[in-house]
């Protein structure tokens, strides 16, 4: 498959502070990577440092074979990168489909797309954002997302603070996403064992650097190394 993503020793923080240090690695299309880490080693900040919302100190970021490492956010949304941040952003005075559709970008990912694969927010269309549950919001953003017709979507930490039968259902379109739709994706999510069960491939940071990086089968089938690596319980 065609290279969709490259970073070659991205070194990028805030300001002076660096986060990320020598990041390297390549996605393919149709790829989806496990970005696995304990809390504040960087897994956040590389995905918004691919959103080009961090200070980028060094190296590059190629983009379906274009350096985007000078790109504006915007243009990378249009481009193709369809990013789900931590905060859900949602706007009490829109709708569910007002949300859907503000962002709506020409491709598959159309309203009758997203309300099959989410038929709660079709129940929802009329709500408005602040009317939502968190699991609800959550499902907004994600589709939100779809709406723009990305080639990749990021997620970060999908499942945190959701109730199990929410995270059952996210964890249904995730691996829709990935297996049926044939969509690109890399997960931030700190349930190890679970983004490792929806994704091929597996990455894991410490202190900004990858220090692993392995197919995610492989990673889930070794729990010591698992456990020594993040930390789970």
């Amino acid at each position: 498959m065609a290279e969709l993503l490259a970073l070659d020793k991205v070194t990028a923080g805030y300001g002076e502070s660096i986060v990320l240090e020598d990041v390297s690695f390549t996605l393919n299309e149709g790829d989806s990577l496990a970005l696995l880490g304990r809390n504040g080693v960087g897994k956040t900040s590389l995905l918004v440092t691919l959103m080009g919302l961090t200070r980028l100190h060094g190296g590059g970021i190629r983009w379906a074979g274009s350096d985007i490492a000078r790109m504006p956010t915007h243009r990378r949304s249009r481009a193709g990168l369809g990013w789900v941040p931590q905060e859900r952003h949602m706007f009490p005075s829109l709708t569910v489909e007002e949300h859907l559709t503000v962002v709506a970008r020409p491709g598959r990912w159309n309203l009758q797309k997203i309300y099959e694969i989410f038929p709660r927010l079709a129940e929802r269309r009329a709500n408005m954002g602040n009317q939502l549950s968190g699991g609800e919001q959550q499902m907004v953003a994600i589709a939100r997302a779809l709406m723009t017709n990305p080639r990749i979507l990021l997620l970060d930490e999908p499942m945190e603070g959701l109730a199990p039968i929410i995270v059952q259902e996210l964890v249904r379109v995730i691996r829709r996403l990935v297996q049926e739709e044939g969509m690109s994706v890399i997960v931030v999510e700190q349930h190890a064992r679970l983004a490792l069960s929806l994704t091929q491939r597996a990455i894991v940071l410490d202190r900004g650097r990858i220090v692993h990086d392995s197919d995610s089968a492989s990673l889930l089938a070794d729990g010591d190394k698992l456990d020594r690596l993040v930390a789970v319980a």
